[in-house]
């Protein structure tokens, strides 16, 4: 949230480049990976969500590849677990999104806005900031490595906002179009996965 507000209050300037890191602690079951529809539906939409609202645009092409480097089933079921995908923007900035199915030191979630005024950056959320300084080096605090630990926060915001919507009869901050927008990212990287080419939006929206 804080570097969304930077963002949209100009502190970055005009936006040239977004980087987002989001790594899981471990892999899904295969079951799962069978019925998720895969790693860009059910794991790099939540990224295609935030670079939309980061990027103040909204994706023309999208641009993927990606690698069975974690879990031998996962490919099996016609998956990836390693993935990497460019985004073009219709404001001419450009994204580039990097998703891990298994980070061993828990939740790496990082992302960068650079602007032609500066660049604003997130680094993982951990349960504390204290860091060991020694002779032998620092040590500070590992990721979260549960769901419901790393998300309560964002958990608890939505459920206030939802209700701050319905008690006030006022639209919800998220619209039905902010759904199907990142859906429509995630099929576009699908087709891209599989043909070995960029995909443009309206491709898929035809």
């Amino acid at each position: 949230r804080a570097v969304y507000d930077m963002v949209r209050g100009g502190k970055v300037g005009k936006v040239n480049i977004i980087k987002i890191s989001s790594r899981d602690p471990e892999p899904p079951p295969v079951s799962y990976v069978k019925v998720s529809g895969g790693i860009f539906y059910d794991m790099m939409i939540h990224d295609f969500d935030m670079a939309r609202f980061l990027a103040g645009s909204e994706v023309t092409e999208v641009n993927a590849v990606g690698s069975v480097l974690v879990d031998p089933g996962i490919g099996e079921a016609g998956d990836v677990d390693t993935a990497l995908v460019t985004l073009k923007f219709a404001n001419g900035a450009i994204g580039v999104i990097d998703n891990s199915r298994k980070a061993v030191y828990g939740y790496d979630q990082r992302v960068e806005v650079f602007g032609s005024e500066g660049c604003a950056e997130d680094q993982n959320d951990t349960p504390n900031t204290a860091v060991l300084s020694t002779a032998d080096g620092a040590v500070h605090g590992v990721a979260y490595k549960v769901m419901w630990d790393r998300y309560t926060g964002a958990f608890v915001s939505e459920m206030q906002a939802f209700a701050d919507a319905v008690i006030n009869d006022k639209e919800t901050p998220v619209t039905g179009e902010d759904g199907l927008y990142p859906v429509l990212m995630a099929a576009a990287a699908t087709k891209s996965l599989h043909e070995g080419r960029p995909v443009k939006i309206s491709e898929i929206e035809a």
